[in-house]
């Protein structure tokens, strides 16, 4: 009977347990061959894979670049794992929430939101997986990147005269300084040859207000050689066109009017911006914030990815 037994058993097949490849190792995390499947399977769904992490590329073009495709799963997992260590791990209520939100967005029912995924081949419960691991993302995303990028309407404006160089903004209003010489006081030459000694002076890194206390000859002279604050167009139309280039705090060369002639030094000035650029203007910042994310999203990953460690099994 034992015999019997133990034949019974060597003749039994065994049942081979199919082991899956590892293709990478990050941190204390694996990848795995059917971890690459899975993407290859999100590709082609929309909205299933994160455009930020595609580095320039399209969701078509990473169908056929295996390398690209390793390159996103070890990012994912790069990600994974500060989310982990921050702490920045959502509840599932949370992903509900959202999911309910969307719908809501969108105008339509949760069920019908759904049946619109389900349309799309997507699968409710991967979405949702999907979803949660979005919004950890984004609030890492924020924490560590977003919230540290400051971009001004100045860099706005920049961004737009590229585009636009005729379109310059006009000054509204403008406060200047100005060391005077006069063509009274020995002749216009004279004059023009006190100027140049003046500027050399100013250009050899004199300061200008002292300058202007000790060599103006402005008989109206005020403190530090300041003329006052003017709007566009009220004011001598030379200096005016003198200025009209200069950053506040720069001078000009010398500038001849009627009255004789200037150093002249911009100490304040308003602008008054195109139309057209105040129009464009949130949607410009918004691309440069764009660009400016992405940039520093690749630096942000590749010296996580030095820190970590990163192994590829092929």
């Amino acid at each position: 009977m034992i015999s019997l037994l133990v034949s019974l058993f060597l003749a039994a097949p065994v049942k081979a347990e199919v082991v899956e490849k590892t293709i990478a190792v990050v941190n204390n995390e694996i990848i795995l061959e059917s971890d690459l499947k899975e993407l290859q399977n999100r590709i082609s769904k929309p909205g299933m894979v994160d455009d930020s992490l595609l580095d320039g590329k399209n969701a078509e073009s990473l169908k056929k670049d295996r390398k690209a495709q390793m390159d996103y799963l070890i990012n994912e997992k790069i990600i994974s794992s500060e989310i982990k260590r921050l702490n920045l791990t959502i509840t599932n209520e949370r992903v509900e929430q959202e999911f309910k939100d969307m719908a809501k967005k969108n105008g339509v029912s949760e069920a019908e939101l759904i049946s619109v995924l389900k349309g799309q081949g997507i699968n409710i419960a991967d979405y949702k997986i999907f979803l949660k691991e979005r919004i950890e993302k984004q609030s890492l995303m924020d924490s560590e990147i977003i919230s540290k990028l400051r971009i001004s309407d100045e860099d706005a404006l920049n961004e737009y005269l590229k585009s636009n160089p005729n379109n310059k903004p006009s000054i509204d209003e403008f406060s200047v300084s100005h060391i005077f010489f006069s063509p009274k006081k020995g002749g216009g030459e004279a004059a023009y040859k006190r100027a140049e000694a003046a500027l050399s002076r100013l250009r050899s890194g004199e300061n200008f207000e002292t300058l202007a206390q000790q060599l103006s000859e402005d008989p109206n002279f005020s403190a530090g050689g300041a003329l006052g604050t003017f709007k566009s167009g009220d004011f001598i139309p030379e200096i005016e066109e003198a200025i009209s280039n200069l950053k506040v705090g720069e001078t000009t060369g010398i500038v001849k009017s009627r009255l004789g002639f200037h150093i002249v030094k911009l100490t304040t000035k308003k602008l008054t911006p195109d139309p057209k650029f105040e129009k464009q203007k949130e949607r410009i910042k918004a691309q440069i914030l764009e660009g400016s994310f992405k940039r520093q999203l690749r630096v942000w990953l590749q010296n996580k990815r030095d820190d970590s460690f990163v192994r590829i099994n092929e």
